[in-house]
């Protein structure tokens, strides 16, 4: 089972490389930037009369996503596609989930001022905050570029081009909502807004995985079914974006817990984030808001290292949160479990892919 996957995330590595490669030359800047903006004739070599200036452009993204990642998303979007009969159809799409979720962490580390990124020093600190913003940017619409390229109708072509700049939308409002909240204590949110935030921050690359793996499914059997396409594409984004909530739940007990591969444990409350385990211990223990805000403050000052982070931790341990929002995350995953099986009942497909989609959001779960 497990060589099925690996066989599957090599296949989205190549085309990843592909896209953005570790050293871009003329022929790549033919592919992606219509006439190239420098003299020279095309070849393989460094791209003539631009210095360094293609690698600053490039160098963010890279440095990210050859740090690597669970890569999960475009998984997700590749096993759909094969779970509706449409083999690697998705693969050329891989892109346009995975850059995005990379772009997102590089502008998210600016925005909290982290320290580290997947166990290296943060982006922005290498190659500093305006060719990190700058890169970010960019890697959020190379892999437009990938659509022009897909091997589908044009009228497919411009359904994904609309869809990804929905998603795209509603990935920065979830952002703008997280930035708000960790801003301003003298408001929280509901853990009905937290679960809203997370919807859209992080579920929404996930929903889009989803949609887009049906999309390359109808693709390839060149078949509409306008009557089926839409709902199915609907019911999968809806259990793909509870499945990405699951996640981003399990993600912020973890940060609290056993600590995130990669990153410093208790690095939320450093940057104030409002994840559920505090938002539901707030709601339990509202005399209790001068203590988090107190720890919340020293925190930001003073780093991961301040006795108050574990002592908040020690808190939301006792108070029996932390369990309370392990089981809500997992109970998004159950739920997105169930919805992926429905959605595909009495469909024609791939069963091997559909019981490796099912063995996915078990391995999410943890």
């Amino acid at each position: 089972m497990v060589q099925q996957y690996i066989r599957r995330l090599e296949k989205i590595e190549a085309v990843l490389r592909d896209v953005l490669p570790e050293e871009p030359d003329f022929s790549w800047m033919t592919r992606f930037f219509l006439t190239p903006p420098a003299a020279g004739q095309p070849g393989t070599g460094p791209v003539p009369g631009l210095g360094d200036a293609v690698k600053f452009l490039t160098a963010p993204g890279r440095e990210l996503l050859g740090r690597g990642g669970k890569r999960w998303r475009p998984l997700l979007m590749a096993l759909v596609c094969e779970s509706l009969g449409g083999g690697d159809a998705a693969l050329p799409l891989a892109p346009l989930v995975e850059f995005p979720h990379n772009a997102s962490l590089i502008h998210d580390d600016i925005e909290d001022n982290s320290e580290e990124r997947r166990g290296k020093p943060a982006v922005h600190l290498l190659y500093g905050t305006d060719t990190a913003i700058n890169g970010g940017c960019f890697f959020y619409f190379l892999p437009l570029a990938c659509i022009e390229t897909w091997d589908a109708p044009a009228e497919r072509k411009n359904a994904v081009y609309a869809l990804w700049s929905a998603y795209m939308r509603r990935l920065h409002l979830g952002q703008a909502m997280d930035i708000s909240w960790h801003r301003d204590f003298s408001s929280l949110p509901s853990p009905e807004d937290y679960y809203t935030m997370c919807r859209m921050k992080t579920g929404c690359l996930a929903g889009l995985a989803a949609v887009l793996g049906v999309q390359a499914a109808f693709a390839a059997k060149n078949r509409p079914e306008p009557e089926k396409e839409g709902p199915l594409g609907e019911r999968l984004g809806e259990a793909a974006e509870k499945l990405g909530v699951g996640f981003q739940i399990l993600d912020d007990v973890k940060n609290l817990t056993t600590g995130i591969p990669g990153k410093k444990r208790g690095d939320d409350l450093v940057e104030g984030k409002k994840s559920l385990p505090v938002l539901l211990y707030l709601r339990e223990h509202e005399d209790q808001r001068a203590l988090v805000a107190r720890c919340f403050a020293a925190a930001r000052s003073h780093g991961c290292s301040t006795p108050e982070v574990e002592e908040l931790i020690g808190e939301f341990t006792r108070t029996g949160v932390l369990d309370e929002a392990e089981h809500r995350g997992r109970t998004f995953i159950k739920e997105a479990a169930e919805l992926f099986s429905g959605a595909f009942t009495g469909l024609p497909g791939d069963r091997n892919a559909r019981s490796l989609l099912a063995d996915l959001t078990n391995y999410l779960a943890g």
